[in-house]
């Protein structure tokens, strides 16, 4: 956590990636962040692999803020590794939020959120933002559509019908709050349950794209738009 102090200790972690990963020196030049747009340009003054101390030369609040929110809710993935990589992917190209949504055909309802923060923050300096996503606790579908949300609200589903492109949906808020499901789609309940609370049917594409696939599209398409 970055406080009003000028000296600031980094983590074991951070210490040993600097220090013996990076080679970085006293005097070495790096920037610190927060993952709430704060970016602080700082110097190493002494180089402890266990405890490095930096001093902090330059506050900047709000650096590269997206200028649009997105929050998508989609199904955790068999596999884990699909599930991160979905993250790691959609926090380079700029995600606000993201829900592990527990549907009807889920293939996976445990999901470690730790797990996640630590690839969101990778991603995170990866890219060179000052920004990660909120990541919320796994959240039934019913709960979750239930909830009060500003902005734009839509799902991604694979059953026939009337549906917009995601560029079509409602842009004035530059909010958009996103459902994906598993890789046996949502149940016809749940679509029914979301259109039933105002989300707008949407498609990502021709193809049938595997739920990790959809998040990353999903999320540079919003990109695009608000671009």
């Amino acid at each position: 956590e970055l406080t009003e102090q000028k000296e600031f200790i980094l983590s074991r972690d951070e210490s040993h990636h600097a220090i013996r990963v990076l080679r970085l020196e006293a005097g070495s030049q790096i920037i610190l962040v927060n993952g709430r747009g704060g970016w602080f340009p700082s110097t190493i003054t002494h180089p402890d692999p266990k405890g490095c101390r930096v001093q902090v030369d330059e506050r900047v609040e709000g650096f590269g803020k997206p200028s649009y929110h997105l929050h998508i809710a989609i199904a955790p993935t068999k596999q884990s590794e699909r599930f991160e990589w979905f993250l790691e992917k959609a926090t380079e190209i700029g995600l606000s939020e993201v829900t592990p949504l527990i549907c009807e055909r889920s293939e996976r309802k445990d999901i470690k959120t730790e797990r996640l923060m630590r690839v969101a923050i990778a991603a995170m300096k990866q890219s060179v933002k000052a920004f990660h996503p909120d990541i919320h606790e796994p959240t039934p579908f019913g709960r979750f559509i239930g909830q009060a949300f500003t902005g734009s609200k839509a799902i991604a589903h694979c059953t026939d019908g009337e549906k917009q492109w995601l560029d079509q949906v409602e842009r004035e808020s530059r909010t958009i709050t996103l459902l994906i499901g598993p890789e046996g789609d949502f149940s016809p309940k749940e679509i029914k349950e979301a259109l039933d609370h105002g989300f707008t049917p949407i498609t990502l594409g021709n193809s049938r794209l595997r739920t990790e696939t959809a998040g990353v599209v999903a999320t540079q398409t919003v990109a695009w738009i608000f671009r």
